[in-house]
């Protein structure tokens, strides 16, 4: 895995061949991040990264800038290997990652974040969830970006905060923006 833009473009991290995470492909988050980098100010936003895995996402985003990082991922193997890239990157001060439940943190967390990204494993069954969950735990700052990565089984289209979906290859990202209600 590598990185793919910004101060540490090409910096690679191997995981290891018994990791379990499905990392996004090169193409997927080059495509992602040149879409980002027209809606968002990286060096202002607050970013969550839910199903961290590798922590690919979180790594773009600190190298592109981003200063106020958060990742949650459960499993252990996951999770050691994110503290490692995090120190060998030398971001720990600006990531601060969580291990555990994804669902709990979404249903506990007091705070909001300006985008947060979901990259949960494709046969997840609560895949369909993630959206109403993170909007019902009202996790996203006014005018908060959603971006949920998930397999072409999976249909966000009739939420009603869905705006678009992108895909590259078998990796579809859907975007959601959080809408305030007319008072």
């Amino acid at each position: 895995m590598r990185i793919i833009g910004g101060q540490f473009k090409g910096k690679q991290l191997r995981p290891g061949k018994k990791f379990t995470a499905r990392p996004t492909t090169d193409f997927a988050r080059e495509s992602l991040f040149n879409i980002l980098r027209n809606r968002i100010d990286f060096e202002e936003v607050s970013f969550l990264d839910l199903f961290g895995g590798t922590g690919a996402i979180s790594y773009e985003m600190a190298s592109h800038g981003c200063r106020d990082i958060t990742i949650v991922e459960k499993d252990s193997r996951h999770f050691t290997f994110i503290r490692e890239c995090l120190d060998q990157l030398n971001i720990s001060r600006i990531v601060s990652p969580i291990r555990g439940d994804v669902f709990r943190f979404v249903s506990s967390s007091r705070r909001k974040f300006d985008v947060v990204f979901a990259d949960p494993p494709y046969e997840l069954g609560k895949i369909e969830e993630i959206p109403e969950k993170i909007f019902g735990a009202n996790l996203l700052n006014e005018d908060g970006l959603l971006i949920v990565e998930h397999g072409k089984k999976t249909d966000y289209s009739t939420h009603p905060n869905f705006r678009e979906l992108r895909r590259y290859g078998s990796v579809h990202f859907s975007f959601f923006w959080k809408i305030e209600e007319a008072e």
